[in-house]
């Protein structure tokens, strides 16, 4: 998020996907909410990236599939720069291709097109608070891909050792993020505060090598910090 969202100014948003109707149809719903500003439109992901670049958003709404350049690898180019606004992957196909492609690429939220207005508000305010958004049904196929033998790893080097670099506490929250608890619910479990509690789950973070909680709750299933149904 970026400081001007930070310091209550509208949240910046970049729309990116090949249909007009589509774009317009999305600023639409945006434009009518106080706390959100469009600040630009891309037809392709090319055009995504060099906007993102000189637009400086704190939300990118990508499509997946656009001429040129598709969404997924707009996504790895936008990830790739430090500081860079968090990506929602907005796409008509619910294919578990696009939904993993698009969490390795660096993606912080992942929503199909026929999802509610309200639903789409939320979920950009949510990416720019900081935090990752997957959808329940999502999440628990997520978890079912990345801890079956052979499922892809999202941090680097040995998981032991990065793990032997969390505090206990660090670990704790490790642990809740990856059972879907927010910062307050975080805070309200621990007895911290929030403020405590984001900078516990930004040196995760740090510490793992990870982009977002989308990530972490990967990793935590991944390595057994935390385990389906436990």
């Amino acid at each position: 998020m970026s400081a001007d969202a930070a310091a209550g100014a509208p949240i910046r948003v970049l729309l990116a996907d090949d249909q007009h109707l589509v774009r317009t149809g999305f600023r639409v719903i945006l434009e009518v909410e106080d706390d959100i500003e469009v600040v630009g439109e891309a037809a392709d992901g090319e055009r995504a990236v060099g906007m993102t670049r000189a637009l400086r958003p704190d939300v990118v709404l990508m499509d997946v599939e656009m001429p040129g350049v598709d969404g997924l690898e707009a996504t790895r180019r936008i990830a790739a720069d430090q500081g860079g606004p968090a990506v929602l992957i907005l796409t008509t196909f619910d294919r578990d291709d696009y939904l993993f492609a698009a969490l390795r690429a660096g993606a912080s939220g992942f929503l199909l097109k026929n999802g509610t207005p309200e639903a789409l508000v939320e979920a950009i305010r949510v990416l720019a608070r900081g935090d990752a958004l997957l959808a329940p049904e999502l999440t628990r196929r997520v978890i079912a891909t990345f801890t079956r033998p052979g499922g892809a790893t999202t941090g680097g080097g040995s998981p032991e050792a990065t793990l032997r670099e969390l505090t206990p506490r660090e670990r704790e929250v490790l642990a809740l993020v990856a059972r879907g608890a927010s910062n307050a619910e975080i805070a309200a479990d621990l007895h911290l505060g929030e403020a405590t509690v984001k900078t516990h789950v930004s040196r995760v973070l740090a510490k793992l090598g990870l982009r977002d909680r989308v990530q972490a709750v990967v990793f935590a299933y991944e390595h057994g910090v935390v385990r389906p149904g436990g």
